[in-house]
């Protein structure tokens, strides 16, 4: 059997890392595996393979903006990912995300379909079973097919014509009776979602949550309480790409900044790029961006409590890090997190609604659950072997 994964990029990010992961274990078990990606630096790895230049792929974001397709375009990557294809003759292709301007989505898809190709599709966002956004929030357009967007330029980007429609209607077409196709989504809530979509509803659908590395991320001793001067305080722990005071921004900084205004005795560590003129309160603390996931361990390990701000998750790899650390999470409703997480070690009160937070966290605070038997029970759930030996048995299918 030969696997060839095809993901936006390559061993970054938590997409990159899942597709290494599997390809990890295809080598393992003397699977072909081969790796095509769009983004990112050019690798020397054998069978793994970029398919379009960073300059070519600036080229087809602006194309997008005149054109109002996000995933049409990119003409020349694509014929160069398809003739790759062509040449590796693989038994299965497993695509992962395919936003970021490296290939033309509806051609790829009506390619995969007509050569009979048997394809794995990985819902990691929204935009595969929307044909448009990431996070669709409240809106059910994509349900009916899309159209007059109000949110066109903040979702497409497009400079001047609302072709969420035309790609709603591209999308459903590159779709349609593709018998070849299992569809996986990552996490139960995802998977409700892409069912109830006229773009996928006819395909077959399951869940495989993400997997990450439980020999990082697991309790851990460390000087972290020390080196920020904590003590015996409380301790909250947020991660987050971007920190911020934005109330737009998806990942919620706004409101946790405002819990802890209403928490003064519990320290709040932050883990994520901020702004330099970003004003916080006294009791929180900015570590920066935190690359090194054995460091963002220890934090997680030092941690009472990590709180989850997100307006919208289609899965939430904060909560599954922090549960395999063994410190219990409580945040907003956001979709895939409550779905994933391990019900007994976690709280999710309704988006916006700080008063309910700072209740629930409170109350999570005052009654520590033990750390190893957070971390084991998590670790049955989360880890990256469970992850991968469900993608192997849905090959083998």
């Amino acid at each position: 059997m030969k696997v060839l994964q095809i993901n936006v990029v390559y061993n970054t990010g938590s997409t990159g890392k899942i597709m290494c992961d599997i390809r990890t274990v295809l080598t393992e078990e003397q699977i072909d595996s081969v790796i095509c990606y769009g983004r990112g630096p050019r690798v020397t790895e054998k069978n793994v393979y970029k398919t379009c230049g960073e300059l070519y792929s600036k080229f087809n974001n602006l194309f997008s903006r005149l054109t109002g397709l996000m995933y049409g375009g990119c003409f020349i990557s694509t014929q160069r990912l398809i003739r790759r294809i062509k040449k590796e003759r693989p038994d299965i292709v497993h695509l992962h995300c395919l936003n970021g301007y490296f290939v033309n989505i509806y051609r790829l898809i009506s390619w995969l379909k007509k050569s009979k190709i048997k394809t794995v599709l990985t819902l990691h966002a929204e935009f595969m079973h929307t044909a448009n956004c990431a996070h669709a929030f409240d809106c059910e357009k994509w349900k009916t097919g899309c159209g007059h967007c109000s949110r066109c330029k903040q979702e497409t980007r497009s400079l001047l014509l609302d072709g969420t429609h035309r790609s709603w209607m591209k999308m459903k077409k590159a779709f349609a009776d593709f018998e070849g196709l299992r569809v996986v989504s990552v996490s139960p809530w995802l998977m409700e979602r892409a069912k109830s979509s006229p773009i996928l509803r006819d395909c077959e659908h399951t869940t495989i949550l993400n997997g990450l590395d439980i020999t990082v991320f697991q309790p851990k001793e460390s000087n972290v309480r020390e080196r920020l001067g904590i003590g015996e305080r409380k301790m909250i722990f947020h991660a987050t790409p971007k920190f911020d005071d934005d109330p737009d921004n998806i990942k919620g900084g706004c409101y946790l900044i405002r819990l802890a205004e209403k928490m003064p005795s519990v320290v709040f560590v932050v883990a994520g790029r901020y702004a330099e003129r970003l004003r916080v309160p006294e009791n929180m603390v900015l570590l920066g961006k935190v690359s090194d996931q054995n460091v963002l361990s220890e934090y997680y390990s030092a941690a009472d409590l990590t709180v989850l701000t997100s307006k919208r998750e289609t899965f939430s790899m904060i909560v599954a890090e922090s549960l395999c650390c063994g410190t219990p999470v409580v945040g907003f409703r956001a979709g895939g997190p409550e779905s994933i997480a391990v019900e007994e070690y976690s709280a999710f009160v309704k988006h916006g609604d700080v008063e309910s937070l700072r209740k629930k966290t409170e109350e999570m605070l005052m009654c520590p659950s033990k750390r190893s038997l957070v971390a084991s029970r998590a670790a049955l759930v989360y880890s990256k072997q469970k992850m991968t030996r469900k993608y192997m048995e849905l090959y083998q299918k």
